[in-house]
C-alpha cells in the first residue's frame, strides 16, 4: 500500500557538524516518490510544528540543499523541549490537519521518545502514520548504535584540541586540564586520547563519568605524572562524578538547572577553576591552566570527519526509504560490520528512546583514569581520512663545548 501525504522532518538537541546531511538525506529521497506531495521542515523542532511553522523543502534547489549539508549546525534551528502525552497529541493533531503521513525526526534519546509518543498516538486513532527516528549526538549515548552521527566530528575536534594542548604543554611545562562535554557518557572525553602518539604524549590522564571521581586519587595521579615528566595534561568529562553519582559541578553549589531538569554542566569553567586551585593548593605547582571546550565541539566547521558526514547523509536517506518504500516505524541504527564497514538497521523506538549507552569497561583501564587501546582502535576510522598527526624531532643533540653547569 502507497501511503499518500506529506512529509515533516524537524532537528531536535544539540546541533551537530553533520546534522545537516541527514535532513538534506531526507529531504531529496523523499521527493523521488510520487507519493509524496510535499517536504516541510519544522522551524525549531517539535516547537516548531505545534506553531505550524514549516518551510516548503520541496520547492528548495537541490543546488543549495547540498550547500546546506555540507554546513554545520542545525539549518531548520532547534529546540531543548522535551515533550509529554499532551505536548505530543498537539503535536498529531496539526499533523493531522496538514495531511501529514510520514514524520522524521533527527535527535538524540529524548527526540526517539516524541516519536515513539506521536507514533502511539496515531497508532490510537487508527491515522495512517509512519515515524522515523534518525540518529544523531555527539555524546556517542545512544542504545543499540555502533556510533552516531556527529561523534565522529566532535570526536576529531576533541582529539585535534589535545594533539595542540599536548605540543603546547611540551614546549612550555606545566599541568592543563580540559573540559570535554558528557553528563553521562565519556566516549567524546576519551577521545582526546589520540593525541597520545610518543610515549610521554598527553593526555596522561583522562576521567569519564563512568568511573567516580575521588579527588585524592586526582591529586595523586597528578602528582605522579608529574613528577615523572614534568609535566601533565588531563581530560576531563563535564559530568564526572563521585561514588554516590552526584556530579562534582554540583557539589560545588551550582544549582542552574536546564530545560530537562538536569543541572547545567556546559557554559560554565566551574569545574576547570576548581581542578585548577586543588593542584595549585595542594600539589604546589605554579604553572596550572584549564579550558573548557563548551560549545566549541559540537558545529567547527574546520575538522568534519567525512566518515561522519557519509554516515550522516546515509541514515537520512535509509529513514526515508523505510518508512516511503517499506511502510514501517523505528528508529535508524549504525551496526559495525567489519574494519571498517557499516550497515543500516531499523530497531524499536522503545529500544532507543530515552535510554543511555554508556562506555563498556573494556574501553576503560582499571584504575579509571584512562582508556585502552580498545577504545582507540574502535574510534580511529570515525575520524575520518584526513587526521592529522604531530611529530617530534627526532636529531640527536650536539656536543657542548663549554658547559656552563660545572
Amino acid at each position: 500500500m502507497k501511503l499518500e501525504g506529506k512529509v515533516v522532518v524537524a532537528q531536535g538537541g544539540g546541533p551537530t557538524a553533520v546534522i545537516n546531511e541527514s535532513l538534506v538525506g531526507v529531504v531529496l529521497e523523499s521527493r523521488k516518490f510520487p507519493q509524496i506531495t510535499k517536504v516541510y521542515g519544522a522551524v525549531n523542532g517539535v516547537r516548531g510544528i505545534i506553531n505550524e511553522d514549516f518551510l516548503d523543502l520541496t520547492q528548495e534547489t537541490t543546488n543549495n540543499l547540498e550547500r546546506v549539508a555540507v554546513t554545520p549546525s542545525s539549518a531548520l534551528f532547534s529546540t531543548r523541549d522535551k515533550p509529554d502525552k499532551a505536548y505530543c497529541q498537539e503535536i498529531f493533531k496539526v499533523f493531522k490537519a496538514h495531511d501529514v503521513r510520514y514524520f522524521f525526526y533527527i535527535g538524540g534519546n529524548d527526540s526517539a521518545d516524541t516519536v515513539r509518543i506521536v507514533n502511539e498516538e496515531a497508532e490510537r486513532s487508527n491515522y495512517e502514520f509512519r515515524a522515523i527516528h534518525i540518529p544523531k549526538t555527539i555524546d556517542n549515548d545512544l542504545m543499540v548504535n555502533d556510533h552516531t552521527p556527529g561523534y565522529g566530528s566532535a570526536a576529531k575536534f576533541v582529539a585535534q584540541s589535545f594533539i595542540g594542548l599536548n605540543l603546547d604543554n611540551r614546549a612550555l611545562p606545566g599541568v592543563h586540564i580540559g573540559v570535554v562535554m558528557g553528563r553521562h557518557s565519556g566516549f567524546l572525553t576519551a577521545a582526546s586520547s589520540i593525541a597520545q602518539k610518543y610515549p610521554d604524549d598527553g593526555p596522561h590522564l583522562i576521567y569519564v563519568p563512568e568511573k567516580a571521581f575521588r579527588m585524592d586519587h586526582f591529586l595523586t595521579d597528578v602528582k605522579k605524572i608529574y613528577d615523572r615528566h614534568g609535566r601533565c595534561i588531563v581530560a576531563v568529562s563535564e559530568g564526572v562524578a563521585d561514588e554516590n553519582g552526584v556530579p562534582v559541578l554540583e557539589k560545588l553549589g551550582s544549582r542552574e538547572k536546564d530545560s530537562h531538569g538536569n543541572v547545567s554542566l556546559s557554559g560554565t569553567g566551574a569545574l576547570g577553576d576548581l581542578l585548577v586551585k586543588e593542584v595549585k593548593e595542594k600539589l604546589s605547582i605554579g604553572r596550572v591552566r584549564s579550558d573548557t571546550f563548551g560549545y566549541l565541539q559540537r558545529s567547527f566547521m574546520g575538522c568534519v570527519s567525512d566518515v561522519d558526514q557519509r554516515e550522516a547523509r546515509e541514515v537520512g536517506e535509509k529513514a526515508a526509504q523505510f518508512a516511503i518504500w517499506q511502510n514501517v516505524d523505528g528508529s535508524i541504527t549504525i551496526h559495525r560490520t567489519g574494519y571498517y564497514s557499516v550497515d543500516y538497521k531499523l530497531s524499536s523506538l522503545k529500544e532507543v528512546a530515552a535510554k543511555t549507552k554508556l562506555m563498556p569497561e573494556e574501553f576503560l583501564n582499571k584504575e579509571g583514569n584512562n582508556v585502552t587501546d580498545a577504545f582507540k582502535y574502535y574510534l580511529t576510522p570515525l575520524l575520518g581520512s584526513n587526521m592529522p598527526s604531530a611529530s617530534m624531532l627526532r636529531a640527536p643533540r650536539a656536543d657542548k663545548i663549554l658547559n656552563l653547569r660545572k
